[in-house]
């Protein structure tokens, strides 16, 4: 691969594969809307070029994608968007990888799995989303496999590591990290799975790399699953907070609903704080051996040490 186009580029996960490819010495197209946060995620890095746009515009993305080889897909859309402009944000990359015949490579959720019942997840796995966003998901991830394009699909857990802002771990982290009142988004006790933005840019970086990878479906799990208490407690040690952290209930999230869209779409999504999904990552071990997985502390303190810095540099 000489170039690729990384969409979504501000983004945590647009972010980290950006640098991954940078470092193996890639040439990179950064694609995002916000042309001032790209250039200040990469100004000084020589592989990548800023190419700002509108994912909606055609010829904005026919621009971003020349000369590219891979086009990674990383960019999100708010809850409130998806039934009306996930489709149309899908077609419009999958029309721009077919015209360049550029291959696809994307970063997707668990959404589609549905609830998991105390099981591991394979790829295997009957895909039988309970929620209207995994439906659309799955609509998607159909769309995408019978198209013309050479695509990956890989999903991951829930992120977190730098620029990963939009997450459910940031949530806590942010206020963590600037000593005020925080708050975990459900039960504290349950264990879930997470996965540090730079483990998951090197999994999917290294699928991209090959030709067997495509046509398929991925799960790439995090390292393990860790409970919200044990999170807040490695955090705590990093930082010295001494504050309490309150747990956000599913009751206390549907009232919030009642005054912010945004707000009322994640209750949707609450099953995954009572029955999480873990991913089992047996098929990616076949083909390209050990998942990268950064033990929950080393992830952590890197977050929280580049949170940070950012505050400082703001």
């Amino acid at each position: 691969m000489k170039r690729a186009l990384v969409i979504g580029a501000s983004g945590g996960m647009g972010y980290s594969i950006v640098k991954e490819l940078s470092n193996r010495g890639i040439q990179v197209n950064a694609f995002a809307r916000n042309r001032v946060k790209l250039d200040k995620l990469f100004h000084n890095d020589p592989n990548v070029t800023i190419c700002s746009g509108d994912i909606f515009r055609l010829a904005d993305l026919d621009q971003a994608a020349k000369d590219t080889d891979i086009i990674y897909q990383s960019a999100n859309l708010p809850y409130s968007e998806w039934k009306e402009k996930l489709p149309i944000m899908m077609s419009n990359i999958l029309q721009t990888a077919e015209k360049h015949d550029a291959k696809l490579a994307i970063v997707d959720n668990i959404y589609v799995y549905g609830r998991s019942k105390g099981k591991e997840v394979r790829e295997t796995t009957i895909k039988n989303p309970n929620t209207k966003k995994g439906r659309i998901r799955l609509d998607v991830e159909n769309m995408v496999m019978q198209s013309n394009v050479a695509a990956l699909i890989a999903h991951f857990p829930d992120f977190y590591g730098p620029y990963a802002e939009n997450t459910i771990l940031n949530y806590t982290l942010n206020n963590i990290v600037n000593d005020k009142k925080a708050s975990f988004v459900g039960d504290q006790n349950i264990a879930r799975e997470y996965i540090y933005t730079k483990d998951g840019a090197k999994a999917i970086v290294n699928l991209s790399l090959h030709e067997q990878a495509y046509g398929e479906t991925w799960n790439i799990p995090g390292y393990g699953v860790i409970s919200g208490k044990e999170l807040i407690q490695i955090s705590r040690e990093h930082t010295g907070f001494q504050k309490n952290v309150s747990t956000v209930s599913k009751n206390m999230i549907r009232f919030l609903g009642l005054f912010n869209r945004q707000m009322k779409e994640v209750v949707e999504m609450f099953y995954l704080n009572e029955d999480p999904v873990v991913l089992n990552g047996e098929k990616y071990e076949k083909l390209i051996g050990p998942v990268p997985r950064t033990p929950y502390s080393e992830g952590l303190k890197d977050t929280i040490d580049h949170m940070k810095r950012s505050e400082v540099l703001q």
